[in-house]
């Protein structure tokens, strides 16, 4: 996912200030943050259970009386810290295959529009479909087919789209605050063109109250459990295979699953899964979700963050504002280079700044004496140029800008990173207040890496080489120090 999240907001009346924003969605957020007397709870989950819960068997039952899994298959649902998951029914070996499940078992839009809702999910989003056809199927109850399934789903998870305003309120500053609530807007936009369009008009196909709350929990389900990066499939969800859960401590890039044909004869595809480590009989089946993720879509998509730097990040989103006199030329550079007017940028915790972002930001910050740079002459090279530094003034401008706007968005937070710190030290922290501040957390730790990487900058400032003396070294007109060289004929 790459997100969507942006970053900072405008310091100053100089063209080049402009770039920095707030969001894509700007919103008054002071009423939806209210802090609230109630104490920060989680009302959609019970107690852990030691036991099988009849649900679950029933869904076992199911899947074996479709030939599904029987004594031979080498795992079972079974209660695990994440509430549930799958356990190895003897001991496996890395890349063993311990699931497969033909394509008639999938939910996709597929499914959709081979189902009595078909005709009316014509022009639909794919997940808006599938959304709509998981309400159906769980007010259906007992006449769904589906109901074995539906009724193992949980009512929520711990992802920030469930969180209510007093748990929302500490994540007030953040990126991920944005994100979230810019997809409940989108959800709830989407909801609204659905009721209208399909389900008011068809109420013979939906005799029931379905409201926004029952299409957040859909779009909640497909966020957390859908497989998304099957070859050939957009969205698909596998009934049994969506419980399996992950390990921080899988780090391997290969997949654990694909899709893959049922025999040399047949045409039907299977879903098949692999246990990408060794595992022993007793426990867990895991996998990795996505390496590439942040802890905020991480918070977002499932609920949970892990504790490696590497998943700390901060989108800064730089933008040629069209205020700029030198738009049109700025942007022809970017856009010759592979960029755009708005560029997104992922700096994670510990890890140097991309490499694409020093020389954006110096084609943002061009003006006044270095503004010949974006004559047509130079449209060839002027990126090889932008890969070093331009001029003082310009390298100024561009470490000033940064370390301001970094110092504006961590004032938008209502801790400190040393809070922060002791407040995580505690032990019995509610799992989303755990989840708020470790994000919140992560977020202030790259800003204040970021805010010093420009400030080593400033101070080394002194030491750069610039274009001008690149220039008169290229014309030979400047030692290797950078002192001018005498005329030919000088004494």
């Amino acid at each position: 996912m790459a997100t969507t999240m942006l970053a900072f907001s405008p310091l100053s009346n100089s063209t080049f200030s402009t770039p920095f924003k707030t969001s894509k969605n700007p919103q008054n957020l002071t009423p939806f943050l209210a802090l609230r007397r109630n104490p920060f709870s989680i009302r959609c989950f019970q107690s852990p259970e030691t036991t099988i819960p009849t649900q679950v068997q029933t869904f076992w039952g199911w899947l074996s009386d479709r030939g599904i899994i029987s004594a031979k298959t080498p795992l079972k649902p079974g209660i695990v810290s994440e509430g549930l998951g799958l356990l190895a029914q003897k001991n496996l070996a890395k890349n063993e295959v311990v699931l497969e499940m033909p394509k008639k078992f999938w939910i996709s839009p597929e499914t959709v529009s081979a189902s009595e809702i078909g005709s009316v999910c014509n022009g639909l989003k794919p997940w808006v479909s599938v959304a709509l056809f998981l309400m159906r199927e769980k007010m259906l109850g007992d006449a769904s087919s589906w109901k074995p399934y539906i009724d193992i789903l949980p009512d929520c998870t711990n992802s920030t789209i469930y969180w209510s305003e007093e748990e929302l309120s500490e994540l007030q500053g953040s990126q991920l605050l944005n994100t979230t609530l810019g997809v409940k807007d989108l959800v709830a936009n989407e909801f609204a063109k659905l009721e209208e369009e399909v389900i008011v008009p068809n109420r013979g196909l939906f005799p029931f109250d379905m409201t926004l709350n029952d299409f957040v929990w859909a779009f909640g389900i497909l966020r957390s459990r859908a497989f998304t990066r099957l070859e050939g499939q957009s969205l698909v969800l596998i009934p049994l295979a969506d419980l399996i859960n992950h390990s921080p401590d899988i780090t391997v890039q290969d997949y654990a699953y694909e899709i893959r044909g049922a025999g040399l004869f047949s045409r039907e595809l299977l879903f098949s899964l692999k246990t990408p480590v060794p595992v022993k009989a007793g426990d867990q089946v895991l996998i990795q979700y996505d390496l590439n993720k942040s802890n905020a879509e991480l918070a977002l998509d499932y609920g949970f963050i892990e504790s490696r730097s590497e998943r700390n990040a901060y989108t800064l989103t730089l933008e040629i504002p069209e205020s700029d006199p030198f738009f049109g030329d700025k942007l022809d550079i970017a856009e010759s280079n592979g960029m755009g007017e708005v560029a997104y940028f992922d700096i994670v915790l510990d890890q140097p700044l991309p490499a694409l972002m020093l020389p954006y930001l110096r084609l943002l910050a061009l003006s006044g004496q270095d503004a010949f740079l974006l004559e047509s002459i130079f449209r060839n090279s002027i990126w090889g140029h932008l890969e070093l530094p331009i001029s003082r003034a310009n390298e100024e401008l561009i470490c000033q800008v940064i370390r301001n706007a970094c110092t504006a968005a961590l004032s938008g937070y209502t801790t400190t990173i040393e809070e922060d710190e002791k407040l995580l030290a505690q032990s019995d922290l509610n799992p989303r207040l755990k989840i708020a501040i470790g994000v919140r957390l992560g977020e202030k730790k790259v800003l204040q890496q970021i805010d010093g990487v420009f400030k080593e900058r400033e101070m080394e400032m002194g030491g750069f080489e610039y274009y001008q003396e690149r220039r008169l070294k290229d014309l030979g007109l400047a030692g290797a120090q950078g002192e001018k060289l005498p005329w030919i004929g000088e004494v």
